[in-house]
């Protein structure tokens, strides 16, 4: 029987880990959702419970996490509602435990935003405005860019080499998804955005909503990119509605940030690299015990043929004209 490097990451392990930063767990552990990483919520003796993020093996190098770490730490002293790593007393925030990396979180409660609200919408702008301020300062170094090549041909070869993909749909895969990628390569290229340091995994399962507004989660996927990838996940419904709520985003975020309108020409193109990346990502993990658990629809016929049809729509889409702002 295969095995996976998280099956060493038993709940004893877990706390052991944790209890190496010098805090005192209580014993209690709760799996939170979280697939690429292992995330738990841990109890602490004497204070509120925290959060414990496990590093996939191998995933990213200890600089690219530092960078990480370094962004939301630099966003959290500017007042941005993002939740940075805790620090023991020797500033550390990055731990190493029986070959596992960690770091962890203040536990932040909240509710994801309502889709489409653009109260909501223009506050968020407001902030994503903020951290686009900060992370136009300098690029990050270790950790990747948004690119055609990693985010999708990459992603493609996963897909074809995989046992997911049904024989009958890898012609009608193979053909569709390399004249989407090279629509998408064509657009990025055309419009030549300037990369600056994102969220870069911006939507609703990332942004918790309270009472005094939002904070942002989980920058696992911080990386270089275009500005409108951290807006156009928010969006939500037909074209006039997408229209309307990215108003109210760009009605906060240019307080801060100044836009460049052409960008948004890439929605469409970011949208369908995303769409590529997604069933990538499956296929790479799916040995990954967890992945077929949680996933089961990703080996069915049905996920792939609707997949070659929602990248022929994709195509269609990327040949409309962009939104228009008014």
């Amino acid at each position: 029987m295969s095995s996976h490097p998280y099956d060493a990451l038993t709940p004893d392990l877990m706390l052991d880990a944790v209890a190496s930063t010098g805090l005192v767990p209580d014993g209690h552990l709760l799996a939170l959702n979280s697939y690429e990483n292992r995330v738990v919520q841990v109890g602490i003796d004497d204070c509120a419970p925290m959060v414990a993020k496990f590093y996939r093996p191998g995933r990213w190098s200890d600089a690219a996490i530092a960078e990480e770490h370094g962004f939301g730490s630099a966003l959290a002293t500017q007042e941005i509602p993002v939740v940075p790593p805790w620090r023991d007393s020797a500033g550390t925030m990055l731990f190493h435990h029986a070959g596992f990396r960690f770091a962890i979180f203040e536990r932040r409660g909240g509710r994801a935003p309502e889709p489409g609200d653009l109260d909501q919408l223009e506050w968020m702008g407001r902030f994503i405005g903020r951290i686009h301020l900060a992370g136009q300062d300098a690029l990050f170094e270790h950790r990747p860019s948004f690119s055609v090549d990693a985010m999708g041909w990459t992603a493609r070869e996963q897909v074809l080499g995989s046992t997911l993909l049904p024989q009958h749909e890898r012609s009608a895969y193979a053909d569709i998804s390399e004249q989407l990628l090279r629509s998408v390569d064509d657009r990025l290229r055309d419009v030549d955005a300037r990369p600056i340091r994102l969220h870069g995994d911006c939507h609703h399962g990332n942004i918790l909503w309270t009472d005094n507004g939002p904070h942002f989660v989980d920058l696992d996927d911080c990386r270089n990119g275009p500005a409108i990838q951290d807006l156009w996940m928010l969006l939500n419904g037909d074209r006039a509605e997408q229209t309307l709520q990215l108003s109210a985003m760009l009605d906060g975020y240019r307080l801060f940030h100044d836009f460049d309108l052409r960008e948004l020409a890439l929605i469409e193109a970011l949208r369908g690299l995303r769409m590529l990346h997604y069933s990538g990502w499956l296929a790479q993990r799916w040995d990954d015990p967890a992945f077929p658990a949680a996933f089961p629809w990703a080996s069915t016929e049905h996920y792939w043929s609707q997949h070659v049809q929602d990248l022929r729509h994709q195509l269609d889409a990327m040949a409309q004209p962009p939104l228009v702002l008014y």
